[in-house]
């Protein structure tokens, strides 16, 4: 199907796409170990806690997004 020479990442993404969902798992669980091993891989920095941005504990963004919902339905 594809020489692994010439395969772009597009075209492994669509592989990839195709995997049933334990298998992407296995994918995925892959390739975090593959990077696990890497010693460099900027920009993160090995055992540092990153925080990620979340709609857990936004209590304002649930109003705001009620009030434009409501602006959309007063509107039509």
């Amino acid at each position: 199907m594809f020489g692994l020479d010439k395969m772009t990442l597009a075209d492994l993404i669509t592989i990839a796409r195709k995997l049933s969902p334990s298998e992407k798992l296995k994918l995925i669980r892959i390739l975090a170990e593959d990077l696990d091993t890497v010693e460099d891989i900027s920009p993160l920095e090995p055992f540092k806690t990153y925080d990620l941005p979340t709609p857990y504990n936004s209590f304002g963004a649930g109003a705001v997004l009620m009030e434009a919902l409501e602006q959309k339905d007063s509107s039509h």
